[in-house]
């Protein structure tokens, strides 16, 4: 046992923080777990992910090293634990990586003797040196060397690992980005536990065991990887490493699991007090343990459960949970279980800790919710096994229970044991696995979209404070390729070494105006985007012709470009309305601004009513009236947060950010362009609200003239409604529709008593000219200007009153052929209504349907309608 065996988890990571702020790395906040700007990824599940523009060399690194603690989730796509938590000793859904990168400052001696030092020394980790294994990848010689004569580790204790995977450089220690790009060599440290647990060394036929656990991985980035497989000397190699706090948690408190380091034993004693269970070893605790983490930080980092996406993963995570927790109490308790965790999780649970309130709510719905849909899934299995052939369920159908409404396997086997019914394991296996599969498909990391454009000459938006000035073309791309000039006629990408165009960002579309230059050029920009550091004009050169190098005008059109920062500047004031009314549950989850309206998505449970509508707007108005200055501050990030400063989920913030304040109801991260003042925006009038994924609103709302626009035409709307009901006084207006709507509807009840009367003396005149096949009495007429529904009616009547009958009744509604089968119960294992309606469409076409008692089709065919009815008692003949 070394020093550090009660050394907590908080210390271990602010330790690891600060041993490589000493080396004068930057610390940098863990980013959230929703990847900003990547849609390769499903959630952030490495250390490096925020920095991949870096790796990529698509970005500049603002600092030359930097150091994080990193919050990860593993619960779907191509890296998935989900499975195995619970049922090993160290795989989990939600855990921390610890990590230190280069961005071309050290490079493979700095990064091992660093690792080496923080991990052996007295004075920090104090590990002993001869519990630690090395691997590397075998043919990187000079990792090797580094470790064995550098370092001291001894020659037995360094495993070269080859291409274990199936193919050159597929190896456990050689680590791809994706199939082409940046790439290298990384070098795997391990601590052995001792003799006292199963398994072996790394690279033996035994390491999966748990003997020797991998606790850090020291990635060296010194190679691109092209499509022919070749692999290129990058000009900077970088490093990128990652340690797990939980596994060297465990190390340095001297147990074996995960779960028995302080993280997750404070946890684990809540769950057993809340479930009365003894037993804390066992998996189903476990499993709650982790999945609380994964869930909580999911939660208040914007995502809620739904059907799809990251929600989709998350309601997974809650349910599995759920699921083992009905194991130990039958009654919920895992949102009982948010505050333990916070006070567990100390200042890394700080987001968790802001959004306790909504975090608590959502996953006491979802128990709620989950515990009914239990139920209902083991109705529908029983229904399944009734009417099962054979004594066993096949593995897609197990397969659907588990994946479409969450029932678990163990829980399918044992209703399927009570039904003397055995189930398809191996099928069940197979449509697992095909499943993993196609996410594995689904989460190969691109280097499309805007990666393929690589623009070197970064841009400068001065937008902010003009919207017009001279700039130079630094690149033009046209259909896909980088040119040196562009001609009249054609559309291309003009890039600037300044612009004042803003691009499309945070929800808000790109400017739009025109660039004019010399040799008589004119182009007209239909949208602006940003290729990482460099801002691109979409257009269309009207006339002349343009080339890299020249100098043009840029004029953004200030007419759009106000309107929507009005639209942007109502946007914010409506997110604090939402929070004002209806508390911080309400989450931006999507937004769109441009110069026509503002849409804005955000989490709340239920549709709004009108009166909750008009409330949002009084408040939004109010603040407009206020006319506050709408005043902006560059800041670190963490001074921001301080300030309360609400970040829009989907916007990319580096260390420093750009606050905008209004007045003191809206302080929010926000890199848009805005009005001056609030009142600037005049007035703000909401068009629609509506529900767009559960739990997930949608308003969509007009400000300024368009809004001025809306209340004229409602207005106008409404005198001509008066003019049409004859009623002058708009107090009055409401009163008089639901008069004329209620006479309206008596009239219509009259009516259809007038029909149905003439329906019946038709009824009796149908029964007087009913001829008998056999047993039954046979109907078969054409009913002038009927109503498909009078026939229904009619049908039913008949068969009420025949006792047995046949019935086929037609009429043209608007100039199609429709028809109506009626068959008493005593004749339907004869014949059917479908069989009779798919002897008229098999001769006039057209398509039906219904139950054997009654049924309905149709036809375009109407000129042969007459014939088909005549020949249906000679067919009837031969059924009977």
């Amino acid at each position: 046992m070394h020093p550090m065996k009660k050394t907590g988890t908080q210390n271990i990571r602010q330790t690891f923080l600060e041993f490589f702020q000493k080396k004068q790395h930057t610390l940098i906040s863990s980013s959230s777990l929703i990847p900003a700007n990547d849609p390769s990824l499903l959630f952030t599940n490495a250390g490096m992910n925020q920095f991949k523009a870096f790796f990529l060399g698509t970005e500049k690194s603002p600092y030359p090293c930097a150091v994080t603690a990193q919050r990860c989730v593993r619960a779907g796509g191509k890296h998935n634990d989900l499975e195995n938590v619970g049922y090993t000793a160290r795989h989990h859904t939600f855990f921390e990586m610890l990590g230190n990168f280069s961005f071309g400052i050290y490079f493979k001696q700095q990064a091992i003797q660093w690792a080496w030092e923080l991990l052996t020394s007295k004075v920090w980790f104090a590990i002993p040196p001869e519990r630690l294994w090395i691997t590397v990848y075998h043919s990187d010689t000079e990792s090797y060397t580094i470790w064995n004569q550098g370092i001291g580790v001894p020659q037995e204790r360094i495993v070269r690992i080859g291409d274990n995977l199936g193919s050159p450089y597929a190896s456990d220690n050689f680590w791809q980005m994706g199939d082409t790009g940046p790439c290298g060599p990384c070098s795997e440290i391990f601590y052995d536990h001792g003799s006292s647990m199963a398994g072996g060394p790394p690279g033996s036929v035994d390491a999966d065991g748990d003997r020797f656990v991998e606790i850090w991985n020291i990635v060296f980035m010194q190679f691109s990887r092209l499509k022919d497989g070749t692999l290129q000397p990058l000009p900077t190699p970088c490093v990128d490493t990652g340690m797990g706090l939980e596994r060297i948690a465990a190390v340095l408190q001297g147990v074996c699991s995960n779960y028995d380091t302080d993280l997750f034993a404070a946890l684990i004693d809540a769950i057993a007090a809340k479930t009365q269970t003894t037993d804390t070893t066992q998996p189903a605790v476990r499993i709650i343990a982790d999945h609380l983490r994964a869930a909580a930080f999911l939660i208040a980092d914007g995502i809620e459960p739904s059907h799809e996406g990251r929600g989709y993963v998350l309601r997974r995570i809650i349910r599995r949970a759920i699921r083992y927790g009905q194991k130990l109490s039958t009654e919920p308790f895992l949102y009982q279980l948010v505050e333990p965790l916070i006070v567990i999780m100390g200042e890394a649970a700080q987001n968790v800790a802001e959004q306790k309130t909504v975090i608590i709510q959502q996953l006491h719905t979802e128990e709620q919710q989950f515990t009914q849909t239990l139920q209902h899934c083991s109705e529908l299995l029983v229904n399944q096994l009734a009417t099962l052939q054979g004594n066993q369920l096949s593995g897609e159908a197990a397969f659907k229970l588990y994946d479409t409404y969450g029932l678990p396997l163990d829980l399918t086997i044992e209703i399927c044991r009570e039904h003397n019914v055995s189930v398809d394991i191996d099928g069940f296996e197979q449509a697992m696995n095909a499943q993993r599969d196609r996410a594995k498909q689904a989460s190969q990391f691109n280097m499309g979209s805007n990666l393929d454009i690589q623009v070197d000459s970064p841009s400068e938006f001065q937008g902010y404070g003009c919207l017009q000035l001279c700039a130079t073309v630094t690149a033009l791309w046209y259909q896909g390729q980088a040119v040196n000039s562009i001609s009249a006629g054609e559309e291309a990408i003009v890039f600037l070494q300044k612009t004042p165009f803003y691009a499309a960002s945070g929800g808000q579309v790109g400017d739009q105006g025109e660039l004019i230059g010399p040799h008589q050029s004119l182009f007209t920009v239909k949208d602006t985007h940003r290729y990482h550091e460099a801002i691109g004009h979409h257009g269309y050169l009207f006339q002349g012709k343009l080339l890299v190098g020249d100098t043009l005008e840029a004029r953004v059109d200030e007419k759009k470009r106000q309107a929507t920062a009005l639209n942007h500047s109502a946007t914010h004031l409506l997110h604090a309305a939402l929070r004002q009314q209806f508390g911080e549950q309400v989450r931006q989850k999507g937004s769109l601004v441009n110069d026509r309206l503002l849409r804005f998505d955000f989490s709340y449970p239920h549709a709004l009513s009108l009166e909750q509508q008009q409330q949002i707007e009084q408040k939004v108005n109010y603040f407009i009236r206020q006319n506050q200055p709408i005043q902006t501050t560059v800041m670190p990030l963490l001074q921001a947060k301080s300030l309360g400063a609400l970040a829009f989920f989907e916007d990319k913030y580096g260390e420093q950010v750009r606050v905008l304040t209004m007045g003191d109801f809206s302080t929010e991260l926000c890199g848009g362009t805005h009005a001056t003042r609030t009142g600037d925006i005049g007035l703000f009038h909401i068009i629609t609200e509506s529900g767009i994924a559960s739990g997930v609103r949608r308003i969509e709302a007009v400000t300024s003239e368009l809004a001025l626009q809306q209340w004229q035409q409602h207005q106008q709307q409404l005198i001509q409604i008066g003019c049409l009901v004859k009623e002058s006084n708009n107090q009055k207006l409401v009163t008089k529709i639901q008069v004329l709507l209620q006479s309206q509807q008596q009239l219509k009840k009259q009516l259809q008593q007038l029909q149905e009367n003439l329906a019946l003396q038709c009824v009796n005149n149908l029964i007087n000219n009913a001829i008998i096949l056999k047993d039954a009495s046979v109907i078969i007429d054409f009913i002038k200007d009927g109503e498909v529904n009078l026939l229904k009616f009619m049908v039913n009547e008949l068969k009420q009153r025949l006792g047995s009958a046949i019935i086929l009744l037609a009429t043209v509604v608007k100039g199609r052929a429709h028809f109506i089968a009626g068959i008493t119960h005593n004749l339907t294992s004869r014949i059917t209504a479908p069989d009779l309606l798919n002897y008229m469409t098999q001769q006039l076409g057209g398509k039906g349907g219904g139950r054997a008692e009654l049924a309905q089709a149709a036809t375009d065919n109407v000129g042969r309608a007459h014939n088909a009815l005549a020949s249906v008692t000679d067919w009837l003949n031969t059924k009977l």
